[in-house]
């Protein structure tokens, strides 16, 4: 018998509604859990996450309000019916206000509540069906590393496959984190020296005094501290490919030396009157606008000419945004990995979040997000108070009260103690409370602790604030 793809939790005090409601809502597809008390059943949504979630609104303990409520914060895409004896306007616009997808009155119409289930069910396994055609379409949309379906993704993958297997110079421009790095790797992989070594130097991150050496080499006593010969990288990448990242950061002292080098295709040592013939292709990337920058005499034209014989434009992750989805699907499986984690994804608000945000540092600051916020998550989706500060407060009408603010520093393991003792201080040891707060449920709670030997009352050690 295969697992059913679809699953109903029905909430009701009343035993012989549960009997009544579980045996007119089953279904061979369909799982059916239920729950006379509120708490518990709660605690099944954290655990079990189904797609209809039918709960009476007269409950002892919590109403159906105070639940609804909490499966919203805790995943606004679970679908909530309330039922109700005592049905007035003011508490059916509460109801369907506060996110409930349906509000009936009791005595329940079985042939009513089972279309309103059915229509319900079926969107979640249209759901789940787009879930799967997202996995599909991860698998087919990707390029030597690279993740996209956009028409501009598209487009710049075509262009490296043309120029990969001819170039001998190539300048890559794009804003910073939009994968210059990826493509450059992309042209080598696709390149006849593809077998040679893959060589990167970052411009950006070498002393002025020493580029020349570094990039060329030097012979002993050449200059003070020289004690041996060096290989230069450039030399180094003989029968492959150097890249030059952030070529525009350059000394022109040594741009004047590298043209010279990409025309005779031979190295000079600093130090040194003996040529040696090299055979290098070469990769140049840039985020700076390299024309205004030969016009402020700060990059020299003539070596920008010999670069951009070909020139590769990345495009920006604000540009690609039908790119976001299979991109945060594929760092949330790398992150769900790395971290040991159970992430399923995100909820629809966190979606929505990213959706709106514009990314001006593009995949890189995509990658720290999730990466972030697969860090924090005590669930097994993100929500909105998972991801970085920033991000939160630039969203008022989604996002809840973060448990704790999130931590600079520390492992996994330390972020996810501190947070379960902080829900336990809050909530004065109960643990329903900390369960809820954590979106998680109680026997998760439990084992947590236990896991990270905590008590109540807690121990110094176990406090984010003590």
């Amino acid at each position: 018998m295969t697992d059913p793809s679809v699953s109903i939790v029905v909430i009701d005090d009343n035993a012989s509604s549960l009997e009544l409601l579980s045996a007119a809502l089953e279904a061979e597809d369909v799982r059916i859990l239920t729950a006379a008390d509120p708490e518990e059943g709660l605690d099944i949504v954290f655990r079990e996450h189904p797609q209809v979630v039918v709960t009476d609104l007269v409950m002892p303990g919590l109403n159906g309000l105070e639940v609804l409520d909490r499966i919203v914060e805790f995943d606004p895409a679970i679908d909530v019916i309330l039922m109700t004896a005592h049905s007035t306007t003011e508490s059916a616009v509460e109801a369907i206000r506060k996110g409930a997808s349906d509000y009936l009155q009791k005595p329940i119409s079985i042939s009513v509540l089972r279309e309103r289930v059915s229509r319900l069910l079926e969107e979640a396994r249209r759901r789940n069906e787009g879930n799967a055609l997202e996995d599909r379409m991860l698998e087919t949309a990707q390029f030597e590393g690279m993740i996209g379906r956009s028409a501009a993704f598209w487009e710049m993958c075509s262009r490296v496959r043309r120029v990969a297997p001819h170039y001998r110079t190539v300048l890559i421009t794009g804003e910073t984190g939009t994968g210059k790095d990826l493509v450059a790797r992309a042209l080598h992989n696709l390149s006849p020296v593809s077998k040679g070594r893959f060589v990167v130097l970052n411009c950006s991150a070498v002393v002025e005094t020493l580029f020349e050496s570094e990039l060329f080499g030097h012979v002993r006593g050449s200059f003070t501290g020289a004690a041996q010969d060096k290989i230069g990288l450039y030399e180094f990448a003989d029968k492959g490919t150097i890249f030059l990242d952030e070529i525009g950061d350059m000394p022109l002292g040594t741009q004047a030396k590298l043209l010279r080098t990409l025309q005779n295709q031979e190295v000079l040592r600093v130090g040194s009157l003996t040529p040696r013939k090299v055979d290098v292709r070469v990769i140049a990337a840039t985020n700076h606008n390299l024309r205004a920058a030969i016009a402020e005499k700060r990059f020299r034209e003539d070596l920008f000419y010999r670069l951009s014989m070909i020139e590769i434009s990345t495009p920006s992750l604000a540009e690609r945004k039908d790119d976001l989805p299979l991109l945060t699907r594929h760092m949330v499986e790398k992150f769900s990995q790395q971290f040991q984690k159970v992430i399923r994804g995100l909820t629809q608000r966190a979606q929505i979040v990213l959706a709106r945000h514009n990314w001006p540092g593009n995949i890189r600051e995509l990658e720290n997000v999730l990466g972030h916020a697969c860090m924090m998550a005590l669930s097994e989706r993100i929500d909105v108070q998972d991801l970085p500060d920033y991000l939160r407060s630039s969203t008022r009408d989604c996002s809840p009260t973060p448990v704790a603010e999130p931590l600079d520093g520390g492992t996994f393991e330390a972020h996810e103690k501190r947070l379960i003792a902080d829900a336990l201080r809050k909530a004065n040891g109960n643990q329903s409370e900390a369960a809820r707060a954590l979106r998680i449920g109680r026997d998760a709670l439990r084992y947590k602790m236990k896991k990270h030997g905590i008590e109540f009352p807690l121990t110094k050690n176990a406090s984010v604030t003590e």
